[in-house]
Parts: structure tokens; C-alpha cells; sequence
């Protein structure tokens, strides 16, 4: 499947309000992530990404829709030589091998935008899908914290995955 990765636009509202407005998207994802996630969270979003300098969040345009987003999250102090990826697609498209592919597309664009040796993303334990994506994208495995996560009543392990710059 064709996907384009862009900035987000206010246009997005009502496309990013209906595939992030899901309960088991969220299933993996911090608590501060609204659910229901209505036109509103998805406006107030798109007005920060917008006014992101450097731009660190990008829109997954499928069929002229955004389906999903990608996000840079840059470390400071020590850590100022490591940025943390986070990414999500639109349940319709779990499972097509999009994300995987999203996630190689942005890997040269963080290396090259910012002064980084390091991209690394965290995943939850149970997230198989997101585990797979990550080393299908040449990421290793660096750590796993045990129960350590707890959302729903139950604690998961948290991964770490990186790549490195070569």
C-alpha cells in the first residue's frame, strides 16, 4: 500500500479524530493519549505539530487521508545525541506492513535533520505487532525492563530498540 509521510495539516481534523478515536489503538499508548480522541484533541495536536520548529511530527497520508502519524522526540542534557521515535496507524491498515515500512522512510530523515548517533523507540511487552515492526526496520533490541508498565490494572515489560548511525 502507497503511503506518503508529510506535515500535518488542519485539514486532518476529522480523519485524525476517526482513526486515533479507538479504544484498542490506545491499548499500547501512555494514559495522557484521550479517549474518546475527538476533533478537538485532534485539533489542539495538529496546532502544535504545525508550529513544531524543526518539524517533528509527521502525518501518514494514505488515499489522501491521514491514517496514522509519526513523531520525533528529541532528548536533551546527556542524552542530547539520542532521539526517540513513536508511531501509530489507523487499525484498518494493522497488519499490512505499512508501519514497518514508515519506519525506515523516517530513520535516515532523523539522522539527517537532527545531530543524533541513536533513534531508539520504547513498545510494551504485549506488543507483539510493534516489536516486529521495529526489528523488521533494523532495530535491535537494547533492553527490557520487567512490570514496570502498568495500564489496565496489570503491569507489562517495556522494550527498548534502537538504531545506530553509521
Amino acid at each position: 500500500m502507497i503511503f506518503t509521510l508529510r506535515p500535518w495539516q488542519i485539514s486532518d481534523i476529522e480523519s485524525l479524530a476517526k482513526y486515533a478515536n479507538n479504544v484498542n489503538l490506545t491499548t499500547f499508548f501512555t494514559n495522557r493519549f484521550p479517549i474518546p480522541y475527538t476533533e478537538n484533541d485532534a485539533k489542539n495536536f495538529i496546532e502544535i505539530a504545525i508550529n513544531d520548529k524543526p518539524m517533528l511530527k509527521y502525518a501518514i497520508e494514505i488515499n489522501g487521508e491521514a491514517v496514522g502519524g509519526i513523531d520525533f522526540h528529541p532528548q536533551t542534557d546527556i542524552l542530547c545525541k539520542n532521539i526517540e521515535i513513536g508511531y501509530w496507524i489507523g487499525e484498518p491498515f494493522w497488519g499490512k506492513g505499512i508501519m514497518t515500512e514508515v519506519v525506515k522512510q523516517i530513520i535516515p530523515i532523523g539522522f539527517k535533520r537532527f545531530d543524533v548517533t541513536r533513534i531508539y523507540a520504547k513498545c510494551f511487552g504485549k506488543n507483539i505487532a510493534s516489536q516486529k515492526v521495529l526489528e523488521n526496520a533494523g532495530f535491535k533490541l537494547e533492553a527490557r525492563f520487567e512490570n514496570i508498565i502498568y495500564k489496565y490494572e496489570a503491569f507489562q515489560d517495556e522494550l527498548i530498540y534502537s538504531v545506530r548511525k553509521q
